[in-house]
């Protein structure tokens, strides 16, 4: 890992809303589904914390990939979550 990526930001979970000043590392280890360790920043994919009720099925990812759910037809939390992905541009910044 690079200087950047030990700095902790923010991680969140899109399924329940918790948040943590974590490094990609130490989120990894605990658990956490959010990049760079799990998925790529600005790319559509689960952003979830380790608690056995935040699944990937109540994400906006599983939405738009699995269930194909048009865009005008996401609820309005996934269309936040999915505005927010798409303007992450990285470690610090997202």
């Amino acid at each position: 890992m690079n200087a950047a990526e030990d700095e902790p930001f923010e991680h969140w979970c899109e399924v329940c809303g918790r948040t943590e000043m974590l490094t990609s590392r130490q989120a990894y280890d605990a658990g956490w589904d959010f990049p760079p360790m799990m998925g790529v920043f600005g790319v559509i994919s689960g952003r979830q914390c380790p608690s056995v009720e935040c699944t990937i099925e109540k994400t906006a990812w599983w939405a738009l990939a699995v269930e194909k759910t048009p865009v005008d037809d996401l609820p309005a939390r996934h269309l936040v979550t999915v505005m927010r992905i798409l303007a992450e541009t990285g470690a610090g910044n997202a």
